[in-house]
């Protein structure tokens, strides 16, 4: 792995674990095994490095919920696999995680992954909705977007739910509960 790797990737460690005020360049460098050189030879800065780590954690939690949404199956099937993929539940979201850090929210061009992130996933759930509503699986008052929005706030939530509790059974409830609703919404054919 190049040492701009290594230092995206301690970055990217980093900000999960301690968010991006507590993420030195030093701890990035410490991580990384990177000297201060190589990190700004890389790198214009702490901010520059933190948007290619941002960038990149949210790009691969989109791909590996893409990977959910586009397998074959009904849209409540697509979503129940998404919803019920093993995730690391304790450390929170990646993404999710960076709307608290105040640094992240008031940078507009850190921030910017974060949004896009939360836009398209909720865009994402809402399309699947709408398909399973247009193919007759889910019944014709359910609103997509509404519903999207509803499974996003209910899924971050509980990730907050278990890491107060320092267990994944709030999370596992909470997950459990969105499916049971969306499960009202399913037709029979």
């Amino acid at each position: 792995m190049s040492t701009s790797e290594r230092l995206i990737e301690s970055t990217r460690e980093l900000l999960w674990e301690r968010g991006y005020v507590g993420t030195s360049p030093k701890a990035i460098q410490q991580r990384a095994g990177a000297g201060q050189g190589s990190m700004y030879h890389h790198f214009a800065g702490k901010p520059d490095l933190a948007l290619a780590a941002i960038r990149r954690t949210a790009e691969e939690m989109r791909a590996k919920a893409e990977e959910q949404f586009s397998a074959p199956g009904t849209a409540l099937e697509r979503i129940t696999a998404y919803l019920l993929r093993e995730r690391d539940v304790l450390k929170g979201c990646p993404v999710g995680r960076l709307t608290q850090d105040p640094e992240v929210m008031t940078d507009r061009t850190l921030r910017g992954p974060v949004d896009e992130t939360f836009e398209w996933l909720r865009g994402r759930l809402a399309e699947i909705l709408a398909e399973g509503r247009d193919r007759g699986e889910l019944d014709a008052a359910l609103d997509p977007a509404a519903t999207a929005s509803a499974v996003v706030a209910v899924l971050q939530g509980g990730y907050v739910l278990a890491r107060a509790a320092q267990s994944t059974e709030p999370f596992q409830q909470a997950v459990a509960g969105v499916l049971g609703l969306l499960a009202g919404h399913a037709t029979t054919r």
